[in-house]
């Protein structure tokens, strides 16, 4: 997420070799991401408009075969909406005719709108039928504004059921609020902006308490007093999912700042033991004294700027309201490094510093295993880290990760993008919790 270090667009200064960038490295960044292409949003939950209208026999079906698992045979899930007068019997006409196509429907929400009402549906259709001749079918009866894609079995989840997980997840760790919008309102585009932005930039526009709904972009109030913007512009918001967003983000505002307080023991081939948690805005002051430990060269590869600028930073990239942190320490508390996942947008970005005496014994891949996992868990189809081509150390953890990878560089500045999409990112933290750290397991303890 954007705040007063970051520039929509080039990439955060905080990012993988983040912070401070200098003028030169800037107008880098900002050629490379407008030539860019590719870089896709989380799979399922963040990106840009629908296929547009007559490419529906193009889109992927919901397994390998185009059937739906546990479906009668030849058959395919869709999500629809469409807007019809608020009158008696507009229901009805709807039904009959998705019936008339043999349509099953599994499941109906309604958003009122005043004289209007959009129906949302999920329906089981012949695996013939493409989404064009479904849009036919409801226009025939009355629906206007349709919008339909593809779904998969996560969709039968019923709206109560859904809402309910998404609360806990919530409620649970402060790092889950912008996934958790994501996966409330689909495919969308989240960002913030700080109540108290740096130097140089504008503080943003009030917004009630209440927040505000703008047709495809609503504007909520941030749990720290800056604003959330969230926008969807191929499918306007109804009140009644502005009434959700709202609800998920007062429960986080009324939480505070929190996240899970486990923590996994490992075995350094030498034979000391680090510990691996989440850290957050708690750990600063030891943040801070490991950043008094590296040596300058350590952090210009970090924050590419000005050194003596770094410090200033930390409290953004601990704050679980903009990603997630992993915290490695020593036996005595000291933390010796720092892995960042931080919500970039529609985009997510991994960073890694890890302290010059604790370089060059695995820290830094099992580090990044371990951010990749928790983005493949939230969905994410790629992650970005952003460094310097002279960087070796990152430039072999990515590799590592034995992922198919995207180089972009220009003027020694490397961005290098993994696709999780070929290979499940909760299987690759399984697969690495059970193979032996220089010699010993990794344990847990909670």
């Amino acid at each position: 997420m954007p705040d007063e270090t970051r520039d929509r667009q080039g990439r955060s200064p905080q990012g993988q070799s983040g912070g401070g960038p200098t003028a030169r490295f800037t107008a880098a960044f900002r050629r490379w991401r407008a030539r860019r292409h590719g870089h896709a949003p989380p799979a399922s939950d963040t990106g840009g408009r629908p296929p547009a209208a007559g490419s529906w026999d193009g889109l992927p079906a919901a397994s390998a075969d185009g059937s739906v698992r546990g479906a009668p045979a030849e058959s395919t899930l869709w999500r629809m909406r469409t807007t019809v007068r608020d009158e008696p019997g507009a229901l009805a006409a709807l039904c009959t005719a998705l019936a008339g196509e043999s349509v099953d429907i599994l499941s109906l929400q309604t958003h009122p709108l005043g004289t209007a009402t959009v129906d949302e549906f999920l329906l089981r259709a012949p695996a013939d039928l493409a989404g064009a001749g479904l849009t036919a079918a409801v226009a025939g009866a009355g629906g206007t504004d349709t919008w339909i894609e593809r779904a998969d079995a996560h969709d039968l989840v019923d709206a109560p059921t859904r809402m309910l997980g998404l609360a806990t997840r919530t409620a649970l760790d402060a790092a889950e609020l912008p996934l958790s919008l994501r996966q409330l309102l689909g495919r969308c585009t989240i960002r913030s902006l700080p109540a108290a932005p740096g130097a140089g930039r504008r503080a943003p526009e009030g917004v009630p308490a209440e927040g505000t709904l703008e047709d495809t972009v609503m504007r909520l109030r941030a749990p720290e007093g800056g604003v959330i913007t969230v926008e969807r512009p191929y499918l306007p918001f109804t009140p009644t999912e502005f009434a959700r967003a709202r609800a998920l983000v007062e429960l986080d505002t009324r939480l505070g700042p929190r996240v899970p307080r486990g923590q996994d023991l490992l075995t350094l081939p030498e034979g000391s033991d680090i510990t691996v948690r989440r850290a957050d805005t708690g750990d600063l002051e030891a943040a801070r004294a490991m950043h008094e430990r590296c040596s300058p060269e350590t952090l210009r590869l970090r924050y590419h700027g000005p050194v003596g600028d770094v410090d200033r930073y930390l409290n953004h990239l601990l704050s679980p309201r903009f990603g997630r942190t992993l915290a490695v320490r020593t036996a005595s508390g000291r933390i010796v490094g720092l892995g960042h996942l931080l919500w970039d947008g529609d985009e997510t970005e991994v960073a890694l510093l890890i302290e010059d005496a604790w370089q060059r014994r695995g820290i830094g891949a099992e580090l990044l295993a371990r951010l990749v996992a928790m983005a493949g868990e939230a969905d994410c189809a790629h992650v970005y880290a952003v460094t310097q081509a002279s960087n070796t150390g990152m430039v072999a953890a990515m590799r590592g990760l034995e992922l198919p990878l995207d180089y972009q560089i220009e003027e020694g500045t490397l961005v290098i993008t993994a696709r999780l999409d070929q290979r499940p990112a909760r299987r690759m933290q399984e697969e690495r919790s059970e193979q032996e750290y220089g010699g010993s397991r990794i344990g847990h303890r909670s």
